[in-house]
């Protein structure tokens, strides 16, 4: 492998979408894994035990009284043989757990076998392999364990290793990327991890910032405290306070001090097996965007923010959790980077169209101007929203069905809704168009998918 990103076919292979030819091990490389069965960190024990331990506790809590009556029957030589007996369960069902889970990698797919009583074998093929991400959880961090996780197309549940050896962890994504990559067994195991180049840093301050200019947070953060107060004040009632806090609570945590864990120290990457993300302050992930699986690009302008040009960018991978791209870029970064997931796409130069003033404003009264629609040779693109704009980008080649949609009211106006799903669950939806023009959209659109789809590259590892 080169030191820098691949922007083109890979050597030795013309047309780029070939594997590279399978070979001998090189001297001094180290052998390939085979599908020898290996089992988890020694450490895992101590995570599956938490399972019966969350159990019991559920159960003593559902069972108070009587617990506690018990208890106090009970002499304290007594009350220490139980807590070693369940010491002892715990401990030894952590065990057993740990000890009847192994997995291997094959040629063409990784196996897992878990399950004390009842088995379970997961067969992962590798082709069908959408990201594997390395993810450090702060106490995994302190052990120096971590959590593999992988998305496989179809799937919905992630698969997931927790725990290995960092080193094995990282050791094992590099593996299985070479090897869904098309690389041979001897070969994965040498060519180790893709080298990688930085494109991009979110600075502390400015992710403060943009969470100080987002008005989201600001409304979770007003609802929390006035509509516990409103509550109590018209029911008399802490209780009923505290049922209505505890939840709004949540949502302050998750849209401020959350994000702003999660983004810490977020960066972009770009190497052979796609973009690389790494952020997170007390639990680190690291997360790849697969090269050419991405379903929808979407850019998210909050209104506070378009005064400094910055947006967030949002992915949709079919099957995958990577769901942003960046939390906060300036427009042309953001538009660079675009560029780097969407081959051929040039965001920066859309032309939008807005909704025809006549009619729209009669359906969709003053919201009607923040809808747009841009069509060009790589993508289709719609817009909407005056508060938070948000454009949406679909490469023709990702589209599966297109559909045309009109109310009673739209059709009394003259006007139709273009819908545009993908294979991520994602409908981008034109809204607020000429009867006319949808009518010609929908069969411009069906065809630029159908010969998109016949002109793309197969999606591959490393090419």
């Amino acid at each position: 492998m080169t030191g820098g990103p691949v922007t083109g076919p890979s050597a030795g292979t013309p047309d780029g979408d070939a594997p590279p030819p399978a070979s001998a091990t090189p001297p001094g490389a180290p052998a390939p894994r085979g599908s020898v069965e290996r089992r988890l960190h020694v450490l895992t024990p101590l995570r599956r035990a938490w399972v019966p331990i969350a159990a019991t506790a559920g159960v003593l809590v559902q069972q108070g009284d009587r617990v506690q009556e018990w208890i106090t029957g009970l002499t304290p030589a007594v009350r220490l043989l139980v807590v070693a007996g369940l010491v002892l369960v715990f401990g030894t069902y952590g065990f057993l757990s740990w000890w009847f889970t192994h997995y291997a990698v094959t040629d063409t797919e990784l196996r897992i076998r878990t399950g004390l009583l009842f088995r379970r074998t997961a067969h992962i093929r590798l082709d069908r392999l959408q990201a594997v991400d390395v993810t450090r959880p702060m106490l995994a961090r302190l052990a120096g364990v971590a959590k593999l996780r992988l998305d496989v197309v179809g799937t919905e549940e992630k698969d997931e290793l927790a725990f290995l050896d960092e080193r094995d962890a990282v050791a094992l994504r590099a593996e299985l990327l070479a090897r869904a990559a098309g690389f041979a067994p001897a070969e994965a195991v040498a060519v180790g991890q893709a080298p990688a180049r930085e494109l991009l840093r979110v600075s502390v301050r400015d992710l403060v910032v943009s969470l100080l200019l987002s008005l989201d947070v600001w409304a979770a953060l007003a609802a929390g405290l006035v509509a516990p107060l409103a509550v109590w004040r018209l029911s008399d009632s802490a209780w009923a306070a505290v049922v209505i806090l505890v939840p709004l609570l949540g949502a302050v945590w998750t849209g401020s001090l959350g994000r702003f864990l999660a983004g810490y120290g977020w960066t972009v990457a770009e190497s052979p097996d796609g973009l690389r993300l790494d952020h997170g302050l007390l639990d680190r992930a690291h997360e790849t965007v697969p090269p050419g699986r991405v379903q929808t690009v979407r850019i998210v302008e909050p209104l506070l923010w378009r005064r400094l040009g910055w947006v967030r960018v949002e992915l949709a991978v079919a099957g995958s959790g990577n769901g942003v791209l960046v939390p906060v870029a300036t427009r042309a970064a953001a538009h660079a980077l675009i560029a780097r997931v969407l081959p051929g796409a040039d965001p920066a130069g859309l032309e939008f169209t807005p909704s025809p003033r006549t009619g729209s404003r009669w359906v969709v009264p003053v919201w009607w101007k923040g809808y747009g629609l841009a069509v060009s040779e790589e993508v289709f693109a719609a817009r909407r929203g005056r508060l938070c704009r948000r454009t949406e980008i679909v490469p023709h080649a990702k589209v599966q069905s297109v559909r045309r949609s009109q109310g009673p009211w739209e059709r009394a106006r003259g006007l139709a809704d273009l819908h545009v799903d993908t294979g991520a669950n994602q409908t981008v939806t034109a809204r607020l168009r000429a009867a006319a023009e949808a009518r010609d959209l929908l069969h411009d659109q069906a065809v630029r998918s159908r010969t998109s789809r016949a002109a793309a590259r197969p999606d591959r590892w490393m090419t």
